[in-house]
């Protein structure tokens, strides 16, 4: 559960912690006061999409953080957690994100710092987010396959993995083969293309290392006569005529001499007799290299020549040798496959036709998987909204076979619904009104939510659009989610707020012409008050005061009801 939301610099509020507990937190206010604002910030806590217009005005950086307690070390944070290195200490989480005015996020679990994509990951098995806007995905058909398969994600998962993987294949396949089916000027030209190419490289023959190689050979060519020149000298200086060789001669015979009569000579005679020997093999060395220099101007233009042609491929087929021959490689397959076209097609409509059978066969079984699970997802929002005060409502998922693959399997789906007797159900989004679609959607937050182990539940003003009786079902289905999972709920209805086992009251005020929003969890006495004023209005009356207390004094017989029944 989320156990607290600390909040800096954040559009309109400053400075606001907030302490929550289990159950249900119910957060009202004047509309502007900032109530969404709140839940916003725990929406960006969880990965959300972040704004710089969330940076309060004159800050550098917002600063978000949330406390969270999971004791449960069956739950699938653990494991995401141990996953990502992030230890985790008595179940404490501590989620953190700074938005800094450049726009980049820093993100922190548990003080180790990850990416916006790992908080999301970590973020998505803590908290759900439900709020108007989610209304809206019943409102868009394309969605309602992704509710089904949400729904029957224990059944479907496997398989569908299965299916993902080789659609992805598929996909990539018939894209390679659109590459080749290209038309007959096209196909020429790119044959023309690719033998002009394959000659040029077969004519250049380039080879790994012998670039290198010409560029030392050039660098001797080029400096012939200079390694020529020092070379002899230094030939001369050690062999040459009463040089270095003869006097180290001389002084190699002397010390011989001398340590037959004095042995402290002996290392000494040992090493300079070395070091004539090491100078007569060097003295050689030269010498044999120099009797083999001899200056060709012709290869150093050849060279020069080899060098330009490698600089020449270099610009046109790869920045190195090794580019360039898997380039060489490349096109030389290429080449045979354009050249070869017919009987390449025919071999890849064969491989085609084999994938095709794959995908058909697992599409095939995801239907029978989503027909088998949408009947139970019937049955359960119908038993939902029985509860909501639709009793007269039908609920069927409607399929439709699809003439071709796409990333779900073959099949089309769409939410139907009757909301009168004896009309025939059709498209949820064309019939449903705003309050129905809030129910609906509960419907399927209840059902989501007893299998998705999240531990904060998140109501946006789910509750627009509807009243009365209806009102008091939704607040009483909220109030029941809430009794094995903490929920925290925006409302502006009265009914929801009296079943609030913990309630804040948002305010927006103005202190030197800057504007502050501020939290206040009230007493029974301002519940009674703020209750009343949400039944009026701003005229708070004897009469509206009673029925707020009425209210909230029914509302706690019916959550202590609601308590027993998971005793």
């Amino acid at each position: 559960m989320l156990k607290e939301l600390s909040i800096r610099n954040f559009a309109i509020i400053d400075d606001l912690t907030v302490d929550f507990s289990e159950g249900l937190t119910v957060l009202t206010g004047e509309t502007g006061a900032g109530k969404s604002i709140i839940i916003d910030a725990v929406h960006l806590l969880a990965g959300g999409r972040a704004s710089l217009e969330f940076i309060r005005h004159g800050a550098k950086k917002a600063e978000l953080t949330g406390l969270f307690m999971v004791l449960n070390e069956s739950h699938p944070i653990y494991e995401k957690l141990q996953e990502y290195g992030v230890d985790i200490d008595e179940g404490m989480i501590i989620l953190r994100r700074d938005i800094n005015e450049n726009g980049k996020s820093v993100c922190r679990v548990n003080g180790k710092l990850v990416t916006l994509s790992i908080l999301r990951e970590i973020g998505s098995t803590l908290i759900d987010i439900h709020g108007q806007h989610e209304s809206q995905e019943l409102m868009d058909e394309k969605r309602h396959i992704y509710l089904l398969d949400h729904f029957a994600h224990n059944e479907l998962a496997p398989i569908k993995e299965k299916y993902t993987e080789k659609y992805q294949a598929y996909r990539e396949f018939k894209r390679e083969i659109a590459s080749i089916n290209i038309d007959e000027q096209r196909l020429a030209q790119r044959i023309d293309l690719y033998q002009f190419q394959i000659g040029e490289l077969e004519e250049a023959s380039l080879k790994l290392g012998e670039e290198e190689q010409l560029v030392e050979e050039r660098r001797r060519l080029s400096n012939f006569h200079k390694i020529f020149e020092r070379a002899n000298i230094a030939y001369e200086s050690i062999s040459g005529e009463l040089k270095g060789l003869d006097n180290i001669g001389d002084a190699m015979n002397a010390l011989e001499d001398v340590v037959e009569l004095d042995e402290q000579f002996k290392e000494s005679t040992e090493t300079v007799s070395s070091a004539f020997y090491a100078l007569q093999d060097a003295a050689y060395q030269i010498k044999n290299v120099l009797d083999d220099l001899e200056f060709d101007p012709e290869r150093l233009n050849d060279v020069e020549h080899r060098l330009a042609q490698y600089q020449t491929m270099k610009r046109k087929y790869g920045n190195t040798v090794e580019e360039i021959l898997i380039y060489f490689e490349k096109i030389q397959d290429e080449l045979i496959q354009l050249q070869n076209r017919d009987e390449t097609i025919q071999n890849y409509e064969k491989k085609l036709n084999k994938m095709e059978e794959e995908l058909e066969h697992l599409a095939l079984l995801l239907t029978k998987i989503r027909k088998q699970c949408a009947t139970k997802l019937s049955e359960a929002i119908m038993e939902q909204l029985r509860d909501l005060h639709m009793e007269k409502a039908k609920f069927i998922v409607n399929f439709e076979t699809l003439h071709s693959f796409d990333l779900n399997g073959k099949d089309y789906v769409s939410f139907y619904i009757s909301t009168n007797v004896g009309e025939p159900p059709k498209s949820l989004p064309k019939i449903a009104s705003g309050g129905e679609l809030s129910r609906i959607m509960l419907a399927l937050k209840t059902m989501f939510s007893s299998s998705n182990g999240i531990t904060s539940i998140i109501f946006d003003e789910v509750d627009t659009g509807v009243s009365g009786r209806v009102a008091q079902a939704i607040a009483e289905k909220i109030a029941a989610i809430s009794v094995s999972s903490q929920v925290l709920c925006i409302s502006h209805l009265p009914q929801v707020a009296a079943m609030a086992d913990q309630h804040y009251l948002i305010r927006k005020q103005v202190e030197q012409n800057r504007t502050y929003t501020t939290v206040s969890n009230i007493d029974i006495q301002n519940r009674v008050e703020e209750i009343s004023r949400m039944m009026s209005g701003s005229e708070i009356t004897d009469l509206t005061l009673q029925h707020a207390s009425e209210l909230l004094k029914l509302a706690e017989v019916r959550k202590q009801e609601m308590k027993n029944l998971f005793v």
